[in-house]
């Protein structure tokens, strides 16, 4: 089983940051050799979209253009953790934001059906 749990949202004015926190664990979770963690989010009314996404083998980045600038992707290897940096955050930014893990990821993925295991969501509100 892999467990996948986010932090860090809540309430935030325009142009204010917000950090959030991805944990992932799990005894399936630590036989992975490599895998993405990315982030996605879904606001009411729309589909659920790529924010970005992180590779855990090379750390490489990947980022939709909408954060490009704004957000930072950052892992601790040690914690198994995986954080989004949200700064100039707009009222656009609103939404339910989701940590995944893509357990066969050789290459960063924006497609939701590559990620296998999700964690429930935490709400991030941008008031303008």
């Amino acid at each position: 089983q892999v467990h996948v749990a986010e932090s860090g949202g809540g309430l935030v004015q325009a142009g204010g940051s917000l950090r959030l926190s991805c944990a992932a664990s799990g005894r399936t979770f630590i036989t992975f050799s490599s895998f993405v963690l990315g982030w996605f989010r879904q606001a009411p009314g729309e589909e659920r979209e790529f924010v970005a996404a992180i590779s855990w083998s090379d750390g490489s980045t990947y980022y939709a253009d909408s954060v490009k600038g704004r957000f930072t992707i950052s892992k601790d290897n040690a914690k198994n953790m995986v954080y989004l940096q949200m700064n100039n955050l707009k009222s656009e930014d609103t939404a339910v934001y989701y940590c995944a893990v893509d357990s066969y990821g050789a290459s960063i993925s924006i497609g939701t059906r590559s990620y296998d295991y999700w964690g429930q969501g935490t709400q991030v509100t941008v008031s303008s």
